[in-house]
């Protein structure tokens, strides 16, 4: 057959020359298309599509994305309002990146907190915001993800910075951030005081998105223009109460005078004194308050003190350790010199038994904190270095071997328990020289700290007593 090669009738033969070839082998069709390739074309004529990355999505395809999440296994103990008295978003509804919602998901966060539900979408509009909210009720997440999200991962230099006041909890934070960035590419470097400088700033060189650090450390990089922050968009102060208090007077001030003067400042604490209300003041820009403190103490945490003499304290303490279930425990006390003696004397009574205090090695500290957090030992001495922040789920009793003077001290302490609406308890050792400041505290905080019985109740704290039924989602941490 011959065609003329001109209008109409050369298209006709390129037609069928194709036609043969799609015949023979769909494939080698230079039109072809797999439905791969057809999922991504724009459907005009669909009623709903999802953009996700830059890529339209059908209903159908979301699915697909969720199958490759490893979950991890399911928490199901029972939470308190605390943490499920939330509006009923999903973390999807915050228009997050799908690969930063891989990363919560494979965490184990389902649905947000509370905490979570009212800073997340105000964090990701740019605004200051000044929240409180209870221990143990997902402040790290409420400022992680929008600070992960708005990272762009194409450039070098440092975009957003989080302060915290103990190393612990800087590398906890820096662990969670790491976790949840691992399939977005962002680069989240942790440094603290009692680290090799040299290591910090031959790590500072190389790529770094976001910085989480104590306030001595990255400020002496900043004087030192080894940390160039003029591009530093996002400042977070985590435990902003104990930040800008006199163990770190003036430090923030100065911190934040090497941002550009066009940046977002968040801040996180469960209670707030008179200098943070002085330091909103000086640099946050009309912030958006949140105020998530109905009352202070968690509802999962049942208190109870036992009218002791100082003499008898090791031998309540023993007691305590043979009639409770204890998974793991903290046991404070308020000074490092009667932290390492009280471990000592626990070890001795053959219960095993860790320390950790401010005067300790860095290194040693950092072995300690990851050895209990992996659950090698069942009980840890320590001073109130330990009271912020940190989050250890399995720990279901505080015990305040010597009661605190102040009742912020008090809250954080026992904050340590009923970590993330699950059930604790706190049980304080109260001598003659203690009743009033026991009386004082429950005042200051409104609780009720209840004189111990003979038998408490398993259901209080041990976990087995207080699982959940249905399906309902475990809420971020």
């Amino acid at each position: 057959m011959t065609f003329v090669r001109s209008g109409r009738g050369c298209i006709m033969a390129v037609f069928l020359q194709n036609f043969k070839v799609w015949k023979r082998d769909p494939t080698k069709d230079p039109h072809h298309r797999t439905m791969a390739d057809m999922a991504t074309l724009p459907n005009h004529n669909s009623p709903m599509k999802t953009m996700i990355n830059n890529q339209v999505v059908k209903p159908g395809d979301d699915k697909s994305w969720k199958s490759q999440i490893v979950l991890p296994p399911r928490d199901r103990r029972k939470r308190t309002s605390d943490v499920t008295d939330t509006k009923g978003n999903e973390f999807e509804d915050f228009c997050l990146k799908r690969d930063l919602l891989m990363g919560i998901f494979e965490k184990g966060w389902e649905r947000p907190s509370p905490i979570q539900e009212a800073s997340i979408p105000v964090a990701l509009s740019g605004r200051d915001i000044l929240a409180r909210a209870k221990n143990g009720t997902g402040k790290t997440g409420a400022y992680s993800i929008p600070l992960l999200e708005q990272i762009d991962t194409t450039q070098d230099h440092i975009q957003a910075m989080v302060i915290v006041p103990t190393r612990e909890l800087a590398l906890q934070t820096s662990h969670i951030c790491n976790e949840l960035a691992k399939h977005i590419g962002v680069k989240v470097m942790v440094t603290t005081g009692g680290t090799n400088l040299k290591d910090d700033i031959m790590r500072i060189y190389e790529t770094v998105h976001a910085v989480i650090a104590t306030p001595g450390r990255i400020l002496d990089l900043m004087e030192k223009k080894v940390a160039i922050m003029d591009k530093c968009r996002m400042l977070v102060l985590d435990e902003a109460d104990k930040l800008l208090s006199q163990d770190f007077k003036g430090m923030l001030d100065r911190v934040i005078s090497y941002l550009p003067p066009e940046r977002q400042i968040l801040l996180y604490s469960a209670t707030f004194p008179l200098t943070v209300e002085q330091f909103m003041q000086k640099h946050l820009r009309s912030p958006y308050e949140i105020n998530l403190m109905d009352e202070l103490t968690l509802k999962g945490v049942t208190q109870y003190y036992a009218f002791v003499k100082e003499r008898q304290k090791v031998h309540c303490l023993n007691t305590l350790f043979s009639k409770l279930q204890i998974n793991q425990s903290i046991i404070f006390c308020n000074s490092t010199q009667r932290v390492e003696l009280l471990a000592k004397k626990i070890t001795d009574l053959g219960y095993s038994c860790y320390y950790i205090h401010a005067k300790m090695a860095q290194a040693h500290r950092n072995r300690v904190f990851h050895d209990f957090r992996a659950g090698l030992c069942r009980n840890l001495v320590c001073s109130d270095l330990f009271t912020r922040g940190i989050d250890i789920q399995a720990v279901n009793v505080v015990i305040n071997f010597d009661f605190p003077k102040m009742a912020e001290t008090y809250l954080h302490r026992i904050g340590r328990s009923g970590r993330f609406g699950h059930l604790g308890i706190a049980i304080n050792l109260i001598t003659f020289d203690d009743r009033f400041a026991l009386h004082r505290i429950e005042q200051e905080l409104g609780t009720e700290i209840k004189p111990i019985p003979k038998v408490i109740d398993p259901a209080l704290y041990v976990a087995e007593h207080h699982y959940e039924d249905d399906d309902e989602g475990n809420i971020s941490k």
